[in-house]
Formats: C-alpha cells, structure tokens, sequence
C-alpha cells in the first residue's frame, strides 16, 4: 500500500486504523466524489447569487440567524466565524486524534451535501500530506451544534491562522504554510460553517480511544490466563458447553482463547484431581462472562462509530436536485448533534471500568496469602522484611477507582447555550475525551497483573505454565526483571505499562488468535 484512499460512506474501522498505523502513507479523498462536491458547491452559489436567506450562507448564526448579511459581505462572514469560534482551552488534542479528524471530515464533506468547493478539499488533504496538524485543544465542545470550537481550531488554521505543529515543532499556521510551499485558503460562502459544523472531533477521539481500548481488552485475556495458572486456578469453568447454553459471542471467544492458551500447562494439571477448592472467586469464574461483555460493548461502539465516521454531520445541507431552479434544496436540520457519539463514548467508558475492575480483583487476589493457593504474602520470598507488591496493588486500586468515576455517563448531562437556541446538547466531546485517561490508567492496571501474575507463575517452579504463557513471562522479563527483594517500584510499572501499550501478544509471539473488533454487522450507506 502506498497510500490510502477515503471514500465517502464506505470507509471502515480498519482503514482508519491504518490512518493511525502508518501516518507516513499519503491519504487523498476519493476523486469519484468529486462531481457530487461541485454540484453541492454549484447550489450554494446560486443561492448567494439569488439573495435567498438560507442559513449560514448570508444570514448570521445560532441566535443571530434572523441577521441577514449583504452577499458583499459572505466571505468576511466565515472568516468571522472561524476566528470568534476559536474558544478552544486546555490541553492539547495529540496529533493521531487530529489526523483521523481531519479525514473524518474529509469523508463529511465529500459525500456532496455540504456545499465546499473541491478546493478546500485539496486543502485538508495538503495538510495531511504535508504533516501540518492544526493545534486542537481538546476542551470547549458541548457536542452540539457541532465540535464547534476544536473544528475551528482545525479550519482557522487552513486559513493560517492559528497555531500548528510542523517538522516536529510547533508554530503560527502562517509560518508553516509557506514552509511547506502551501498557501492559505480563504473560505467562501457556506465553508466556514461546514467546516465547523460536524461530530468529527468527538468521534475521531472516540474512535482512536477505541482502538486502544481493544487493544486492553484482549492484553486482559492474556493477563487473566496468566493470573488463573498464577493462582491454580480451575479450568473447568472455561468448557465449550457452559458458554454456549448462555450464547454471548464475546463469552464463547473469551473462554475458547483461554482455553487455548493455557492448553498443556503443567501447573493445571498438577492440581486437576483432589484439588480441596470447590469454586474460585469471581474474579477467576466470570472471566468470560465480564471480558466477553465488555468486548461486545466495544463492538457495539465501534458500529456506531463506524456509521457516524461516514456521516454528514453539519448544518445546513445540500440536497442536488436538477429539477430545482437553484439546482437542489438547502435544509437546516440537526445532525450534527453528537448523541451516538456520546452513548458509544459512554459504552467503552462502561467496559473500560469494567475491565479494570475485575483486573483488578485479580490483582488482590495474588497478593493475597490466604486466598492465592499457597502464593507467598505480596509475592516476595520474604515477607515482612520486604512488602513486594503491596503498594502495586494499592495503585491498581487507585486506577480502578478513579476509572469507575470516568465511567459516569455524560450522555445524560446536558445545558443550554446560544441563548437556549441550542437547548440541548450531547457532551460527545467530554464523553470522548476521558477516554485516552481511562485507557491510560487501565494501562497500568494490566502491567501491575502481568507483573503479579508472572512473578506467582515463578513460585509455581518446578511446574510450568503453557508454552504461551511461559513465552509470555519471558516477554515480560526482558523489561522487568524478577522480584526477589525490594526495589524502586515505579519503574518497574513504567516499563510493564509500556510492553502493553505495544500490544505485547505480538511482542510476545503468542500463537493463539485473538478476537477482533470488526467488521460490523450495520455498515454504513454510500
């Protein structure tokens, strides 16, 4: 693949990912959309021509639309709302996020209903390509009427205004335009407003939280496998026949992958008869029953992520009709309200918490002397003189916690603003945005169990784990070394929370395929 090709209404999850896998490859919009661009753009400038009053073509905006504005005065018009839009506070949004913004609204505008020129999609495009990303922060959306404030950020800068990151460094818009042998483009009729009316900022966040959140999900198959041999823990809950008379299909990949990766372990088998337990906690038992559920909660998101990325989403739209005068119609409507970007932000946020959660008890229970099956206290040889992984463990606790509090819904929260014009709103943005920090917690949370789980797997010598799960310690001692004795914790949790951001199954070289997020069953509509 040399480069990468978006088309409008039939771009999937997987060629986004590719957006964020490979920023080198160059990204273009499908020029077969093109007629569909310029005969929007056509009915736009017949309206103009016309002196129609059609919203946010040549009147004023939200509370101001019964303004009408002079035809000689429609292109200071969207200057002046991209520069009184730039509200934007706090950190900064990274550079993956905004890249996969920018296609996402490459993919809105070129479905043909937003009225632009072909120009201004040449434009983003050129940013793409030349590696200008707009500075976004990522904090004065309220999900309605649009991502208005970060989407001005990213259309200020186009026009060169504003700040971007260029050559690693970052600098007026201005300055890196003209570096990279580029010119500003100046916004006519209708461009302004679509530019900035749209879900783009709040899904592409949502979206690429959600890879990573995949990601941690199926880290937690291999972590929870690893602490259920750490623990000699049973199997029998694993069977085919238990997941199939309940039907979940995140439930019966669940258990089939832990079956399969802990397949030949000497430690189960050592423990296989005349084992004095009856049933393990929860948080061994239910595995596939809690990971299976949040796995499909994620699928579920990405479905409706995968519809909204293909969505046309500002106001107003262009609907070409030859059969009218001004060739199509103009319609005010409502989509760029981001409420299926708030609820599936909320989902991964639910699974996220959940995933952490029972990580988590799983962690504790390793530590735990009474109910690990003869683990040695905080997994140190020598308890008392040394606390091992007590404070590790505090930590995970203190994750978990602090996730479960991200997990709060902010689909239900809502205020009105624009003088209560725009009377209710998603908090998409906000929903979106806590996603990078729960997965960054979660991060952790797994590296701690990993570190946990291999750590009982060594005190389980002579007897040996499965060949994954003992190519799995490996993978985890070449960063961490074993814990005899106390040491400076801190790095150690740097360096496990960094082998599972770099999806350690692949590092790893696990054998064993583990589920994937798409494709979806609801596709979206070209």
């Amino acid at each position: 693949m040399n480069k990468i090709t978006l088309t409008p209404g039939k771009t999937t999850l997987a060629q986004i990912k590719t957006v964020v896998d490979a920023p080198e490859l160059p990204i273009y919009l499908d020029k077969r959309c093109q007629a569909d661009v310029t005969k929007a753009a056509n009915v736009v400038d017949a309206v103009v021509n016309a002196e129609e009053a059609v919203y946010g073509i040549n009147t004023g905006f939200g509370k101001l639309a019964n303004v009408r504005i002079d035809k000689s005065n429609t292109v200071q018009l969207q200057r002046n709302l991209i520069l009184s839009h730039c509200a934007g506070v706090g950190d900064l949004t990274d550079e993956t996020r905004v890249r996969v913004m920018m296609c996402l609204k490459l993919l809105s505008l070129g479905r043909g209903a937003s009225g632009v020129r072909w120009e201004l999609i040449n434009a983003i495009e050129d940013f793409l390509n030349h590696r200008i990303t707009p500075v976004v922060p990522t904090q004065g959306s309220v999900g309605a009427s649009g991502d208005l404030a970060p989407l001005a950020h990213f259309a200020a800068a186009l026009m060169g205004e504003g700040e971007v990151i260029y050559q690693d460094q970052r600098m007026p818009a201005a300055v890196a335009i003209d570096k990279a042998g580029l010119a500003p483009i100046e916004l006519v009729a209708k461009e302004g407003l679509a530019l900035i009316n749209g879900t783009q900022f709040s899904t592409a966040v949502a979206i690429v939280s959600l890879f990573d959140a995949w990601l941690l999900a199926n880290t937690s198959i291999l972590s929870s496998a690893l602490t259920t041999d750490a623990i000699m823990g049973s199997t029998a809950p694993l069977q085919p026949a238990v997941h199939e008379l309940r039907g979940h299909r995140g439930q019966i990949e669940v258990a089939a992958v832990m079956r399969a990766i802990m397949r030949g372990s000497n430690i189960r088998e050592s423990h296989r008869a005349d084992d004095t337990r009856v049933q393990d906690p929860y948080c061994i038992r239910c595995q596939p029953q809690v990971n299976g559920a949040c796995m499909e909660l994620l699928r579920q998101a990405g479905g409706v992520l995968e519809i909204e990325a293909n969505a046309v989403t500002d106001n107003p739209l262009v609907i070409v009709d030859d059969s009218h005068s001004n060739g199509g119609h103009i319609y005010s409507g409502g989509n760029f309200h981001a409420e299926p970007v708030a609820f599936a932000a909320d989902q991964i946020a639910l699974a996220l918490a959940e995933i952490g959660a029972i990580a988590q008890r799983r962690i504790a229970l390793m530590v735990d002397p009474v109910l690990s099956f003869d683990l040695p206290p905080f997994l140190t040889p020598d308890p008392g003189l040394c606390s091992g992984f007590m404070v590790a463990e505090i930590t995970s606790a203190a994750l978990m916690s602090e996730n479960k509090h991200l997990a709060n819904p902010c689909s239900t929260d809502s205020t009105p603003t624009s003088a209560n014009q725009e009377d209710h709103v998603s908090m998409a943005a906000h929903a979106a945005v806590r996603l990078k920090k729960m997965n960054h917690n979660l991060t952790y949370i797994l590296g701690i169990e990993l570190l946990c789980a291999a750590r009982g797997i060594e005190f389980r010598a002579p007897l040996a784990t499965s060949d994954n799960l003992q190519r799995l310690v490996a993978c985890i001692r070449e960063v961490v070394p074993t814990l005899n004795e106390d040491r400076y914790m801190a790095t150690d949790l740097e360096s496990a929370a960094t082998l599972v951001k770099s999806d350690i199954a692949t590092v790893a070289n696990i054998t064993i395929s583990l589920p994937t997020l798409g494709p979806f069953n609801k596709t979206s509509a070209a």
